[in-house]
C-alpha cells in the first residue's frame, strides 16, 4: 500500500505490532488450549490419507514390541539353563551348552528382527509426518491467498511467517519424534504387564501400583507445563515479528537513533521468550527424573520380594532375572510416554496457531471466470459506503462516473480516503454498500482474477522479488518476447541505467532489489505495468521516488501510457496531473470538488488551496 497511509486504516505506532500480536497470539490460544482433545483429533485427520500406511506403521510395531517383550523371557530360559546345569538338578551333568547355544541364537534372532522392524517403522512414518505437513504447509499457503487483505493488515508479518514456517516445522518434529514413541511405549507397557502377570501375579501388583503414581504425576506436570508451551510459541511469534519489523526498517532505525529503544523492546521480548521456554523445557524435563525415581523404587520392591521367592523356591532365578528387566522395560516406556505427551503439547500449541490461519473467514465466495470480453473500462461508482472500522465511517455515499480512455486525478490531504478508493476498484475490500461497476457488471459479481486481470497497479511503496530484471519486468506478462520487454523497459526509461550493469537483463535483484537504487526500482515497476498492457491503470504517486529530470521523462512516458485507457491516478505533486481529465478532490471520504484544473483553480476552493500550498506558498490549512 502507499505510504501516505491516507486511508485511515489503523495506523503503526512503533512498538504496537508487537503489543497486538501477544495479545492475538498469547491469549487466543490460551482459550484453545482447553480443547487439546480436539486438536489432537483434527491433528490426526491429518493423516487420514495415509491411513493404509498408519496401519502398516501399527502392525510393525506391535511385532517389533512382542519380540522385544518375548527378549528377556528367552533370556530368562538361558539363565535357568546355566543355573540348572551348574547345580545338576534333575540328574544332568553339567551345562547343556547346545539348548544354551539355542536359546542364545534365537534371543539374537529375536532382537535383530525387532531392530529391523523398528526401523522400517521409522522411516514409513517419517513419510507419513513429512507428506501430512507437506499438504498443511500448502493449506497454509493456499489459505493466506483467500484471506482478504483485512486480515493481514491485521497482523504482524513476522507472527504469519512464524506460524506457516517455526509452527509448522515444531508440528513435524512432535509428531516425528512422539507417535512412533508412543505407539511403541503404549505397545510394550501392555505387552510387559501381560508377561509379567503370567511370570508372577504377585510381583506384577506391586509393578502395577505405581501406575496411579507416575498417571497423577504426568497429569500434574502436563497440566503445567501446557500454558509454559503456548506462551512459548507465541513469544517465538511476537520475536518474528519484532525482528522482520526492525530488519525491515533498519535504515529508518539508524536514522533517528533509535537502536537503544529498538533493543529494549528486543530484551523484553527475549526475556519474556526465555521465560516461557526454560518453564516449559524445565517443566517438562523434569518429568524424566521424578519417573525414573519412582521407577527406582518399583525396582528396589521387585528385587526384595523376588530374592525372597528364589530364596523359598517358588520362583526360579530366570524368571526373577527376566521380570528385573521386565519391570526396567515396564517404567520406561512410562517415563518415555510422560516426555513424549510433553512434546506433542508443544506440537499441538503449534498446531493451535496454525489452526487460527486456517480458520479465519475466507473473502467472499468467488463467482465462476465469465468468458473473457473486450473491456472497455467504464468506472461507476454508485452511493459507495465504506469503513475499515465501523465506528469511524470513511466514505460515505460517493458517487463517480469514469468514462473509458479518460484519466481520473485524484488528491486531497492524507487520510481523505484516496488510496481507499482505488483498493475498492480492485477489491482488495469490501463495500459496506452501493456497488461500483466496471464496463455496467457489478464488480462484485466477477471474480477477482477476472477483474484484476484487467488492470495494471503502480505504486508508491515498489516490490521486486528475488530473480534477474528480466524477470521483474515481465511479472505481469509472463508470456512476453524479449523484444517486448525490451520495448516496454525502452518506455519507461529502464533500458538506459540496464544496459550499464555488467550483466544487464540478467542482473539478479534480491527480495528488496538492492542491487538498484529507490528510483530505479520504481522505473521497473512502471515497466512493468507497460507491459502488463492493462485496460485500467492505477498510479498511486508512482513517479516519489525519481529525480525531477526523470519524472519529466516518466511523465511523457504516462501519457503514452494513459493512452486509450482508464486511469486513476494518486498524486500529492499536482504538477502531475495538470494534463488529467478529470480532477477529484476529496475531504474525510467524500468528493467536495471536481473538474479540470483550470476550472478547479477558477473555483477558489479546496484545489485552489492545495495548489497555492505547493506552488505559492502559502501558509494555509488545506483540510
Amino acid at each position: 500500500m502507499s505510504e501516505e497511509t491516507d486511508d485511515k486504516k489503523p495506523q503503526h505506532i512503533p512498538g504496537s505490532e508487537l503489543r497486538s500480536t501477544r495479545m492475538s497470539s498469547v491469549g487466543m490460544p490460551a482459550e484453545k488450549s482447553e480443547n487439546f482433545v480436539a486438536t489432537s483429533k483434527r491433528l490426526g485427520r491429518l493423516m487420514a490419507g495415509e491411513m493404509v500406511l498408519v496401519v502398516c506403521i501399527l502392525v510393525l510395531a506391535i511385532v517389533s514390541v512382542f519380540l522385544v517383550v518375548i527378549g528377556p523371557k528367552v533370556l530368562g530360559h538361558a539363565t535357568d539353563i546355566l543355573f540348572d546345569g551348574l547345580l545338576k538338578r534333575e540328574g544332568r551333568d553339567g551345562v547343556d551348552f547346545s539348548a544354551l547355544h539355542r536359546t542364545l541364537i534365537f534371543a539374537i534372532i529375536v532382537y535383530f528382527f525387532s531392530f529391523l522392524l523398528s526401523y522400517m517403522q521409522t522411516y514409513m512414518l517419517a513419510g507419513v509426518v513429512q507428506r501430512t505437513m507437506f499438504s498443511l504447509r500448502a493449506s497454509v499457503e493456499a489459505k493466506i491467498h483467500r484471506l482478504p487483505l483485512s486480515y493481514i493488515d491485521r497482523h504482524s508479518r513476522g507472527d504469519l511467517l512464524s506460524r506457516v514456517t517455526n509452527d509448522i516445522d515444531n508440528i513435524s518434529q512432535s509428531l516425528q519424534q512422539s507417535l512412533s514413541q508412543l505407539i511403541t511405549s503404549l505397545l510394550t507397557i501392555v505387552g510387559v504387564l501381560l508377561i509379567m502377570i503370567w511370570i508372577s501375579p504377585l510381583l506384577a501388583l506391586v509393578a502395577v501400583i505405581t501406575v496411579p503414581i507416575s498417571i497423577g504425576t504426568m497429569k500434574q506436570i502436563a497440566g503445567r507445563s501446557k500454558q509454559k508451551f503456548i506462551a512459548q510459541w507465541a513469544h517465538t511469534g511476537a520475536m518474528n515479528g519484532l525482528v522482520e519489523e526492525t530488519f525491515t526498517g533498519h535504515a529508518i532505525v539508524k536514522t533517528f537513533g533509535r537502536q537503544k529503544e529498538v533493543e529494549q523492546r528486543f530484551a523484553e521480548t527475549n526475556e519474556k521468550l526465555y521465560t516461557a521456554g526454560f518453564g516449559a523445557q524445565f517443566i517438562s524435563g523434569s518429568i524424566q527424573p521424578i519417573m525414573m525415581f519412582i521407577g527406582n523404587l518399583n525396582y528396589v520392591a521387585i528385587a526384595i520380594i523376588g530374592g525372597l521367592r528364589v530364596a523359598s523356591g517358588s520362583m526360579g532365578l530366570g524368571d526373577v532375572q527376566a521380570f528385573i528387566q521386565y519391570s526396567r522395560m515396564f517404567s520406561r516406556p512410562l517415563t518415555e510416554t510422560a516426555s513424549m505427551m510433553n512434546v506433542l503439547q508443544s506440537g499441538v500449541a503449534s498446531a493451535e496457531r496454525v489452526f487460527d490461519v486456517l480458520d479465519a473467514e475466507d473473502e467472499t465466495v468467488e463467482p465462476e471466470m465469465s468468458a473473457t470480453a473486450s473491456v472497455q473500462g467504464r468506472v461507476v461508482f454508485e452511493h459507495v459506503n465504506f469503513s475499515y472500522d465501523a465506528d469511524r465511517p470513511l466514505i460515505e455515499d460517493l458517487s463517480l462516473v469514469a468514462e473509458p480512455g479518460t484519466t481520473v486525478a485524484i488528491v486531497g490531504p492524507t487520510g481523505a480516503g484516496k488510496t481507499t478508493l482505488v483498493n475498492l476498484v480492485m477489491r482488495f475490500y469490501e463495500l459496506n454498500s452501493g456497488r461500483i461497476t466496471l464496463d455496467g457488471r457489478d464488480i462484485s459479481q466477477m471474480a477477482r482474477r477476472e477483474l484484476r486481470q484487467n488492470i495494471g497497479m503502480v505504486l508508491q511503496d515498489t516490490w521486486l522479488f528475488g530473480g534477474t530484471i528480466r524477470d521483474n519486468i515481465a511479472y505481469g506478462n509472463p508470456s512476453a518476447t524479449e523484444e517486448q520487454i525490451r520495448a516496454a523497459a525502452k518506455a519507461a526509461y529502464v533500458d538506459r541505467f540496464v544496459r550499464s550493469l555488467p550483466l544487464g537483463y540478467d542482473t539478479v535483484l534480491d527480495n528488496d532489489g538492492g542491487a538498484v537504487s529507490a528510483g530505479e526500482k520504481q522505473l521497473l515497476t512502471i515497466a512493468r505495468a507497460f507491459l502488463a498492457d492493462p485496460s485500467i491503470l492505477i498510479l498511486d504517486e508512482a513517479t516519489s521516488s525519481v529525480d525531477t529530470r526523470t519524472e519529466v521523462l516518466i511523465q511523457r512516458a504516462m501519457v503514452a501510457l494513459r493512452s486509450q485507457r482508464t486511469s486513476f491516478v494518486i498524486a500529492h505533486r499536482l504538477s502531475t496531473i495538470r494534463d488529467a481529465n478529470i480532477i477529484l478532490v476529496m475531504e474525510h471520504g467524500s468528493i467536495v470538488e471536481q473538474g479540470s484544473h483550470e476550472e478547479l483553480l477558477a473555483a477558489h476552493g479546496a484545489y485552489y488551496r492545495l495548489y497555492q500550498s505547493q506552488f505559492a506558498g502559502a501558509a494555509t490549512d488545506i483540510g
